[in-house]
């Protein structure tokens, strides 16, 4: 007898709380391996495929393209060591021969340990054990498979526990994401006050959303005309209104942060990257590996961070400490068809200007083409900015929180420029530094701006870091 398992969203990690569906990679009736991606998914950070941790034939699926959904709400129901005739005799009513049941947990668990029980991975590339196997379609054209029950959040061995807290009435309080604890606290409610239905008393989505409906009907209407509040403008005819959701909701709500939290300031100069650019055309011979203007950039910016350590840091705002970082992981800029994006080279101070060059030229065609990892998103430590490919020559960027510090460079463009005390026409670029005035003074970050000019102006000082 086949056991019907059900596989929720799991923990995304990084805080992420919601995810849209993208595609589905199965069908109902199909056959999955153990850790086969079922779904494409589009989180706040990147696109991700999210495999399955149970084998067997897909009954439901939950959600269409498009629809938002969140963690620890049910994706996929796998009916687990089902077989063809049984799906087949379920489907035309020859009986039930899928038992639906509830994966064990706690001791119970431990002991059985079933070979059925899945791999508890939850996404490719994070500890997935081995590739999936070929999927292949076991139900030809019949009856639907057994009909999709309501997509509500609920609790299984294949995502993370629930949050569960006690108050001072020794009354528990179960929560499975912070999306549902922070509804509630948006709205005003008491999670104590709260009954769930979701299994072993769960206080699920659903549940917060009608509570909020709930109090809505009892409050007493306004008296008098109700005033605009200002937070939504009434429809104007032709309009198109956006989602702030995914990529673009999450840029949005760290631009946001990063300007309530961080103190930045802005200081800027010209330089002259005639030499610079030289430089990059001596390095591009015929058969030597391309580098790029933008990894020799990356190269003055780890050399300039050699020497100026205290802007490789963040803060920590519960300590009350600034954490100065041991490696470079240098961000920069990306503009795709989904918005704006900053992959993360990892260690870039370890990295030579061939080396640099290659990473950037991956990373961006994988932000191109919506494949770049979580981890490849995250974690940055220094952002460089090239916001001279929009033809612009300055710029005060929004730093990357949690991040301190960014480099701005402009379009390069011939201007008139004093040289060897003489007039001439020469390469000139605007670089502009914005840094957290909480890690360092303006003597710092002037420092550090004149030692990028420098180098972009006499390349070879960066020997001197060799």
């Amino acid at each position: 007898m086949a056991v019907v398992r059900e596989f929720t969203l799991p923990d995304l990690g990084e805080g992420l709380t919601e995810a849209v569906i993208v595609q589905w990679l199965v069908e109902v009736g199909e056959v999955v391996a153990v850790d086969q991606p079922v779904v494409e998914v589009e989180t706040a950070k990147a696109m991700v495929e999210v495999p399955c941790p149970y084998g067997g034939v897909v009954t439901a699926r939950f959600g269409e393209a498009g629809a938002e959904v969140p963690v620890g709400a049910p994706l996929v129901t796998v009916a687990v060591g089902a077989a063809p005739n049984d799906l087949a005799g379920n489907a035309t009513g020859g009986g039930p021969a899928i038992a639906p049941q509830p994966p064990p947990s706690g001791p119970e668990a431990e002991r059985a340990a079933p070979a059925d029980a899945g791999s508890g991975n939850v996404l490719v590339g994070y500890g997935t054990s081995e590739s999936a196997g070929r999927r292949r379609r076991i139900l030809p054209a019949g009856p639907e498979a057994p009909a999709a029950r309501p997509a509500t959040p609920a609790l299984t061995t294949a995502n993370a526990p629930s949050r569960i807290t006690q108050d001072d009435n020794a009354r528990t309080t179960a929560v499975i994401s912070p999306l549902v604890r922070r509804i509630a606290r948006e709205h005003g409610l008491d999670l104590r006050a709260i009954r769930g239905t979701g299994r072993d008393g769960l206080i699920l989505r659903t549940d917060v959303e009608s509570a909020i409906r709930t109090l809505g009907e009892r409050e007493p209407a306004p008296a008098g005309p109700a005033r605009p509040t200002g937070t939504a403008a009434a429809p104007v005819p032709g309009e198109e209104r956006i989602p702030l959701k995914g990529l673009r909701g999450a840029a949005a709500e760290k631009f946001s942060r990063s300007r309530r939290e961080i103190p930045d300031a802005t200081c800027w100069v010209d330089a002259d990257a005639t030499e610079l650019l030289a430089a990059r055309a001596a390095m591009n011979v015929p058969g030597a590996p391309k580098v790029s203007l933008l990894a020799l950039l990356a190269r003055i910016c780890t050399a300039a961070l050699a020497r100026y350590p205290e802007l490789n840091a963040t803060i920590d705002t519960d300590a009350q400490e600034i954490v100065r970082l041991p490696a470079v992981h240098l961000g920069f800029a990306a503009q795709t068809d989904r918005g704006l994006v900053v992959p993360v080279v990892r260690d870039a101070q370890e990295r030579t200007v061939e080396q640099l060059s290659a990473e950037m030229a991956r990373l961006t065609e994988a932000a191109r083409a919506g494949k770049l990892s979580p981890a490849e998103l995250s974690h940055g430590t220094f952002t460089l900015n090239n916001y001279g490919v929009f033809g612009v020559d300055g710029s005060t960027p929004i730093l990357n929180h949690p991040e301190a510090a960014m480099l701005g460079v402009g379009r390069i463009a011939a201007k008139p420029w004093v040289h060897e005390g003489e007039l001439a026409v020469r390469q000139v670029v605007q670089l502009s530094f914005t840094f957290d005035h909480r890690v360092c003074d303006g003597g710092t970050a002037g420092g550090f701006l004149r030692h990028v000019a420098d180098c972009v102006e006499r390349p070879a000082l960066l020997l001197r870091a060799l």
